[in-house]
C-alpha cells in the first residue's frame, strides 16, 4: 500500500506582519512550519501505516512538498516523524503558481509517482485558505474525493474506505473506492512529536529528492506566474475599528445598559 501525503511549508501566522508601505508579507525572519492540517494528514497516514504493518501489509509514506530549498527542513520533520520517503518540487519554473499551477504540478508528480492507493491532503494552508489545491488535485487526477475529513476507516478487502465529513452543523458519513484523495482536518488525529531516532534517520540515513519541472516531466504552460489566473491585487490590514467598551455590574445590569447604548446608536 503506499500513501502519498501532500505538505506544505508555511510561515507561522501567529509572527506574520505586513509591511505598512508595500503591502506584503515580512518573511525575514519569521519561523517557518509545516502547515498545521498537513500535519494531521501524515499522522493519519502514519497511523494507517502502523495499523497495517502491524498486520504484515507492506505500507509505503510519501511526502510530497512544492517550494523552495529552505522546504527541505519540513520534510526532514516529515521524516523525523516516520514518513518513508521525501520529495521535493524545487524549481524556477514553479515560481509564481496560484492554486491551479501549484495543482497541476503537483499532480503531475503524484502521477509520476504512481502506485499510489491514497492522497492525503490537508483541507487548507494557513497562508491563503483557500482549500483548493486538494480538489483540485483530485479532479486533474480523476480521483474520488472526500473533503473535511474528521474520520475514516478503510477496507483493504473491498478496496473502500469510509469517512466522516465535518459539516457546520453535524458530519455525514461517506463510502468511496481506492484510490482517492481526502483532505484532513485537526479533529481528525493529534500529530505525533519525532522521535530521537527518527530526527537522526531523518539527517542521517534518509534523503530528501529533490525534483526539477524537467524531473517531473510536466508542460511548462501550466505552471508558474505566467500560467496562474489569479491575481492578488492588494494586500493590507484592515484600519482598527476603535476601543472596546467595558459593561460593568451585574450581568442584567450591564444587559440593559448594552441595550440604552445600542438604541442610543440606532442600531435597536
Amino acid at each position: 500500500m503506499k500513501i502519498i501525503v501532500c505538505a506544505k511549508q508555511v510561515p507561522d501566522t501567529n509572527e506574520v506582519k505586513l509591511d505598512p508601505k508595500t503591502g506584503t508579507l515580512i518573511r525575514e525572519g519569521i519561523p517557518s512550519i509545516i502547515n498545521p492540517d498537513d500535519r494531521n494528514a501524515l499522522e493519519e497516514a502514519l497511523r494507517i501505516k502502523d495499523k497495517f504493518e502491524n498486520e504484515n501489509e507492506r505500507v509505503e509514506v510519501v511526502v510530497l512538498t512544492m517550494g523552495p530549498p529552505q522546504a527541505d527542513v519540513a520534510l526532514r520533520e516529515a521524516l523525523a516523524m516516520g514518513a518513508d520517503r521525501a520529495i521535493l518540487l524545487c524549481d524556477r519554473k514553479f515560481a509564481g503558481s496560484d492554486t491551479w499551477a501549484t495543482a497541476h504540478a503537483i499532480a503531475w508528480t503524484i502521477d509520476k509517482i504512481g502506485g499510489y492507493d491514497l492522497v492525503f491532503c490537508g483541507r487548507q494552508a494557513i497562508d491563503g485558505d483557500t482549500a483548493q489545491v486538494g480538489p483540485q488535485v483530485a479532479e486533474y487526477l480523476n480521483l474520488p474525493q472526500v473533503t473535511y475529513v474528521r474520520r475514516l476507516d478503510i477496507e483493504r478487502d473491498g478496496g473502500t474506505v469510509t469517512v466522516e465529513r465535518a459539516l457546520e452543523d453535524g458530519y455525514e458519513v461517506i463510502e468511496t473506492r481506492l484510490p482517492c484523495l481526502l483532505t484532513a482536518v485537526k479533529e481528525l488525529n493529534v500529530p505525533r512529536y519525532p522521535s530521537m531516532r527518527g530526527i537522526f534517520d531523518a539527517y542521517g540515513e534518509k534523503q530528501v529528492e529533490v525534483w526539477s519541472a524537467d524531473d517531473v516531466g510536466i508542460d511548462p504552460s501550466v505552471i508558474g506566474l505566467k500560467a496562474s489566473p489569479t491575481n492578488v491585487r492588494r494586500v493590507f490590514t484592515p484600519e482598527p475599528r476603535g476601543k472596546g467598551i467595558m459593561l460593568e455590574g451585574s450581568g442584567k445590569e450591564a444587559v440593559q445598559n448594552l441595550f440604552a447604548q445600542l438604541r442610543e446608536k440606532r442600531i435597536v
